[in-house]
């Protein structure tokens, strides 16, 4: 199943692919259906290469006329190619598998009306999964698609949608028709796409700066169509285009642009070229966050800046995954702040994005932005903070340090000269270096050649009247990457104003670089209440306040007036705690103190998470119990003290429902889960019942016939994932026992209820509970990683590892279980390796918790 980049450069120096004419019929029962593929492509005369066919029976292999051995040819993942012509015509018709992995053609059946539901999830390497493709995406070519399916669905890909045609009937007895779609434009195989199903549709459009009307469509289950915000949707669509446009100096590349809401998806999203699919949990049928709804609006400004970055321009190989990644997610950030409502973008940016960034850089995993993909395998565990968040933030800093006007000046022409095509990295540096006369070689190779991640700390002398007599910054970085770089940064003064507000009072930007900075531009100044490195969040480097600093922030971290520079000390106390350099239990005791006063829903949800993981991993074992409780006890506290109906109200309730331990506290979570107990202007819908059921069954006080009731309830897909959620956390060992065996012996549960297993199986109150399975894990691993799909493996290898056993005994049988991995194995390594440093980091946050 891999492809190695050697075999992708011999492949593409052998053949030249023109066209995919693909016929799938759907109507042949819920285990496979008919793909018959006809590829046109030129090739070096007499060569030999291999068209890859994930396939569960092959019926024909045709190339230039002669029909081929399909069982001498055909090994079920490659079909060998022999003798090629100068021009070829290649047919192959085969059965291939549906699947429930969130890979390939995932098929679904919907409880509430028995209806199914399919679409295509192909990168990285799953097109293959649906036809016989030259999987690699610098072999672009156009695709047209001839669909059979039942009569009354919707049938949606990359071109607008045909008429369809009557096609009699199914094997079933049940009416079928045939769509037949135009041939796309030049692609690559992993942006092509298909959905197929019942599903329904609101309609609008809009027109583009070259005057094309550009028909748009936003697309659901029927089940989920009566909490769709089609509005919401089409105006972030209409705010992203105008901006995008604009920026890019391109018109939008293809005939229409759906946006479909898609069920059991792994990712956030996917930016099939004009046929873009959604997690399904951006239809909101209960009360969620402001947080989630500005994530839903990122997401989708990320995927249409794919449009273009991606799609229209595409990657040779999967080295420039970054670029394409980190690119949206620099550009729908931006578009985010400049063109919608949602202009606290980056404060959300240097809460989640930035934090995510750190701590994979500080992994012993971490990598160059620029990483060496040897081959799919690479490539698929290289869908993480660096690739995208680290990426995005070193594209931030370099639009500080050449002009936004001349990186979109340099954008513009890179679109221009290599549209439709493939490029790699230096193309679009060539045009930057024109645009800003700035040679990016050495930017180059400092932040894209290089891991790891600097700290910058103050380094300030006074004399006796307050005034500044020195000002340094100094530089750091660890001893396995060791590059100190040079920063584009901002230096904040911030004072304490006589209404009690901490207040900017001045601001040098300026570059810092090698291990000391001298700042002479601040010598004689006063002395500030607050000094703040990186301010506006230009640079990508861990901050340090100076002592004086540190106790006006832990004082009066509630009393800044903007959010982003309350955002980067949190971020700095965060760093601080996870590194052990201050004591846990100082940190929890920042977020229960300040949290109340925090403006920004998404840096509240980061601080929730931040209290869990903290009170999970980092204090002290012996007083984790006791802090735990202490802890709910505040976030109830928080939560009758928040406005009624409040976003922060919502938000402590959902908090405090998952630390909820002590009898008392179950009591309240059962008294809001009846009704008789809510605070004011909360609102337990269906998804708060969820947690709330949930938060009681951990805690012992609700078991399975609850978690039936309740099911029969809310009898729906998200209902059923709930209640899988709910089944593995019930706290006995026999409960442990049969969620185990279900994700890990058995290899018959979909995608999203395997992901909401383990999580249920993971929470718990007492660990002991767990410690039985962590010798399990270890001699199962190798064979997940041999027998299931890279998603289903990674969701098992990552989401069972005895992380919560954050003992010695944990770290030495990880290491005794990678001393048996073969170097074949990297990508699992790279995973254990990963899930090592987390108890690794743990026990050292403990330790200077004491």
């Amino acid at each position: 199943m891999n492809l190695t980049r050697d075999e992708a450069r011999q492949r593409a120096a052998t053949v030249s692919v023109h066209s995919y004419a693909i016929n799938l019929d759907l109507t042949r029962g819920g285990t496979v259906f008919r793909s018959t593929t006809v590829v046109s492509f030129d090739a070096e005369q007499g060569s030999s290469t291999f068209i890859d066919a994930v396939t569960a029976s092959v019926h024909r292999v045709t190339l230039n006329g002669v029909d081929l051995d399909a069982a001498e040819v055909a090994d079920g993942v490659r079909i060998r190619l022999d003798n090629l012509a100068a021009s070829n015509e290649l047919v192959v018709d085969a059965d291939m598998l549906y699947m429930n992995t969130g890979e390939g053609l995932h098929r679904f059946v919907d409880p509430v009306d028995n209806e199914v539901y399919l679409y295509t999830q192909f990168e990285v390497p799953d097109s293959r999964r649906v036809f016989a493709v030259f999987e690699q995406p610098d072999l672009k070519a156009t695709f047209r698609f001839t669909v059979t399916a039942p009569s009354h669905w919707d049938v949606i890909s990359n071109s607008p949608t045909p008429e369809p045609v009557d096609a009699g009937s199914a094997e079933d007895g049940g009416a079928r028709a045939t769509w037949a779609f135009e041939p796309t434009p030049l692609l690559s195989s992993y942006v092509t796409a298909l959905i197929a199903g019942p599903y329904q549709s609101v309609r609008s459009e809009l027109t583009s700066s070259d005057g094309r009307t550009i028909p748009l469509g936003v697309f659901a289950r029927k089940s989920l169509m009566q909490y769709l915000d089609a509005e919401n949707v089409f105006e972030l669509t209409r705010q992203g285009f105008e901006f995008f446009e604009a920026q890019f100096g391109t018109p939008y590349p293809f005939g229409k642009y759906d946006q479909l809401f898609v069920p059991e998806f792994n990712a956030g999203a996917m930016e099939n070229a004009g046929a873009v699919t959604f997690l399904e949990s951006y239809v909101f049928r209960s009360r969620v966050t402001e947080a989630t709804i500005e994530r839903r609006a990122i997401t989708i400004l990320h995927e249409l800046a794919h449009m273009w970055f991606g799609d229209l321009v595409t990657m040779r190989w999967w080295n420039d995954l970054w670029l394409n990644e980190s690119f949206a997610e620099f550009m729908s950030t931006l578009a985010s702040a400049e063109a919608t409502k949602f202009t606290q973008s980056w404060t959300t940016f240097a809460s989640l994005e930035k934090a995510w960034a750190y701590r994979q850089d500080q992994l012993p995993s971490t990598h160059p932005i620029v990483a060496p993909i040897n081959d799919l395998e690479d490539v698929q565990v290289n869908f993480d903070g660096i690739t995208y968040a680290k990426g995005a933030s070193v594209l931030k800093q370099l639009v500080a340090w050449v002009g936004q006007d001349k990186f979109m000046q340099g954008v513009r022409e890179y679109f221009g000269k290599h549209a439709w095509a493939n490029t790699e990295l230096s193309d679009l540096l060539v045009e930057l270096e024109k645009a800003s006369g700035r040679d990016l070689r050495e930017w180059s190779a400092e932040w894209l050649e290089t891991a790891g991640v600097n700290t910058l700390r103050p380094e300030i002398s006074y004399n006796d009247d307050g005034e500044i007599t020195s000002f340094s910054v100094l530089q750091s970085a660890v001893a396995d990457h060791p590059t100190i770089r040079s920063h584009r940064l901002a230096i904040g003064f911030y004072n304490l104003t006589d209404g009690g507000k901490l207040e900017r009072s001045n601001r040098v930007e300026l570059d810092v670089s090698g291990e000391r900075t001298e700042v002479e531009e601040l010598v004689g100044l006063q002395r500030p209440d607050l000094v703040l490195l990186n301010d506006d969040d230009l640079a990508y480097a861990k901050i340090r306040l100076d002592d004086s600093s540190l106790r006006t922030a832990t004082r009066h971290l509630r009393d800044f007036s903007a959010s982003l520079p309350r955002t980067l000390v949190w971020a700095s106390a965060w760093d601080a705690a996870r590194d052990g350099e201050t004591p846990a239990r100082n940190y929890v005791e920042l977020i229960l103190q300040n949290i109340a006063s925090e403006s920004d829903s998404s840096v509240v949800l980061v601080l929730l998470r931040q209290l869990a993981t903290t009170l999970t991993y980092y204090v002290n074992p012996e007083d984790r119990q006791a802090m735990e409780i202490a802890a709910a006890d505040s976030l109830w506290e928080l939560a009758e003290g928040a406005g009624a109906g409040s976003d922060s109200q919502l938000q402590f309730v959902k908090a405090f429902a998952v630390h909820a331990q002590s009898p008392g506290q179950l009591d309240i979570v059962e008294k809001i889960l009846d009704g008789s107990g809510a605070p004011d202007g909360l609102t337990v819908d269906a998804d708060l019942r969820w947690e709330l059921l949930t938060s009681l069954v951990v805690g012992g006080r609700r078991g399975q016939e609850h978690i039936d009731a309740e099911l029969e309830r809310d009898a729906t897909a998200t209902g059923a994932l709930a209640a899988a959620q709910a089944k593995a956390a019930i706290p006995t060992a026999e409960a442990k026992r049969e969620a185990w065996a279900a994700i890990v012996e058995r290899s018959d549960m979909p995608n999203a209820a395997q992901r909401s297993a383990i999580q249920g199986f993971t929470r718990v109150h007492d660990t002991a509970l767990l410690e039985p399975f962590a010798p399990r894990y270890f001699s199962s691993a190798k064979e997940v990683w041999a027998n299931r799909t890279h998603e289903i493996a990674q969701q098992i290898i990552v989401g069972l590892y005895p992380s919560r056993l954050t003992t010695q005994a944990t770290l030495d049988a990880t290491d005794e279980f990678l001393s048996t991995l073969d170097a074949d194995l990297s990508s699992l390594r790279r995973l254990t390796l990963e899930n090592r440093d987390g108890v690794a980091r743990a026990l050292r946050a403990q330790a200077a918790d004491r």
